[in-house]
């Protein structure tokens, strides 16, 4: 998410970019042992499991998993999915293997469980974004964008969403970097403390629509200082929302080959970063080795 970040729950027009790293999906019939089983497991992006389950198909109950609260989560998405879909899944007496497969580590906040709900959407033939909003509170944006292979304007609207393919791949690409924070933000948390602190008065609204008209604005810039004119208004105005220092100033202050910016849940995960590549010695020496460019990132 490019623009729009906590506002995108109340409007706000964002702009979003898919991403080169995804996560794949395979199932497989096996031989049933008591029953229909469904046997999980999540490998990560090092062929590492990092989540397993086995469930009881017929009442959707865990028999066994590596983590309970996951698992819970992954039912919930299944009997909405089989609510909303036409077409049988899970036939009787029939047990499955899913595999899951990351192309990035964890901790990147790049959409785990976006490109889980997509592939899940997929292969039972239904749309994606209404199991989102059947299942989960956010703004739906990353499932859209998992759905995409264009970049996007993405508005909510209730429970249904705007979404409009735009062209964005500026000539300044190569003066776009992507700088892992080295910790991941919780998201639904950092969404709940929004909703309870913000103020939803006039003045809020303005400052959404303004989000909105910078999103809009940057699928149209040509030079780079315009690009971090807009970036850097719109990081003002979320901090004034957020009533949180920006990024910058906050972490970092001295750099000088151009500006940072936050994405998404702010405080962890990726910031944008506008240089050279030389510039981004200047990161490295903070400790900050994961640092992606804008073509290695962006589909």
């Amino acid at each position: 998410m490019l623009t729009g970040e906590y506002l995108a729950l109340d409007g706000a027009t964002t702009l979003a970019l898919p991403t080169k790293f995804g996560q794949s999906l395979q199932v497989e019939e096996v031989q049933p042992n008591k029953g229909s089983i469904l046997k999980w497991n999540s490998i990560d992006n090092e062929e590492n499991s990092w989540f397993t389950a086995e469930i009881q198909i017929n009442n959707f109950s865990i028999l066994k998993t590596s983590d309970k609260k996951t698992a819970e989560t992954l039912i919930k998405i299944l009997q909405s999915t089989q609510n909303q879909s036409t077409k049988t899944i899970f036939e009787q007496q029939k047990s499955y293997q899913v595999t899951t497969r990351l192309e990035f580590p964890r901790n990147w906040g790049l959409g785990s469980s976006s490109t889980l709900l997509n592939n899940i959407a997929k292969w039972f033939e239904i749309d994606v974004l209404t199991l989102f909003f059947n299942v989960f509170s956010g703004s739906g944006y990353d499932v859209a964008c998992a759905n995409s292979n264009t970049p996007i304007l993405y508005q909510k609207k209730a429970k249904k969403a705007i979404i409009s393919p735009v062209d964005f791949f500026p000539d300044f690409n190569d003066k776009i970097y992507f700088v892992h924070l080295n910790q991941k933000q919780n998201s639904y948390a950092e969404i709940k403390e929004y909703q309870k602190k913000t103020k939803k008065d006039d003045s809020f609204y303005q400052k959404v629509q303004r989000v909105s008209e910078i999103s809009a604005a940057l699928t149209t810039v040509s030079d780079l200082q315009s690009f971090e004119h807009y970036l850097n208004e719109h990081e003002n105005i979320v901090a004034e929302i957020l009533q949180q220092e920006p990024i910058q100033p906050k972490l970092f202050s001295d750099y000088q080959g151009g500006i940072v910016k936050s994405l998404g849940a702010w405080g962890g995960d990726f910031v944008l970063v506008t240089g050279n590549k030389n510039n981004m010695h200047y990161f490295e020496e903070k400790g900050y080795k994961t640092i992606l460019n804008y073509s290695d990132m962006i589909l």
